[in-house]
């Protein structure tokens, strides 16, 4: 649970809170939580999880989930939150990737600036062949599998 708080504030500048309830909620049992049982396993104030829960809400990593006859609100890590992270993380990529690619006239006939963005351009060409090849998202294979059944 820490070694990823960790990873996601070094990486993509989550609050470690963030980190802490996410990592919670993947190993957890049962895997929904309220916001004091989430509180009370990382140690953290209610304020501050509040804040941190919306977030990770927000950005679709935490589903907010209520029961019949009861007024706690439960919070459970998505299903397919880490394939949205991927799916994000890869059009980002292939956005600056256009980015950079729409830039190569701009950068003249300079050998430096031209050089430069050509390197970037042959990496993202580079990383467009792997996203082109890649095997189809683990949810796909299994409703596939789901539906041969």
């Amino acid at each position: 649970m820490e070694r990823l708080a960790k990873y996601c504030a070094d990486q993509d500048g989550v609050p470690l809170i963030a980190g802490r309830v996410l990592g919670w909620l993947m190993i957890c049992d049962p895997p929904e939580q309220s916001a004091q049982q989430i509180a009370t396993a990382i140690g953290a104030s209610r304020a501050s999880l509040s804040t941190n829960l919306r977030l990770l809400s927000s950005v679709g990593f935490v589903r907010v989930l209520t029961k019949p006859a009861s007024r706690t609100v439960y919070y459970r890590v998505d299903d397919d939150a880490w394939e949205k992270v991927v799916q994000r993380q890869i059009a980002s990529l292939a956005s600056l990737g256009r980015i950079l690619q729409d830039g190569t006239p701009l950068a003249g006939s300079s050998p430096d600036r031209g050089g430069r963005i050509a390197v970037a351009n042959d990496v993202f060409r580079w990383m467009q062949q792997i996203f082109d090849n890649a095997p189809p998202l683990p949810s796909t294979t299994r409703a596939a599998e789901e539906s041969r059944r």
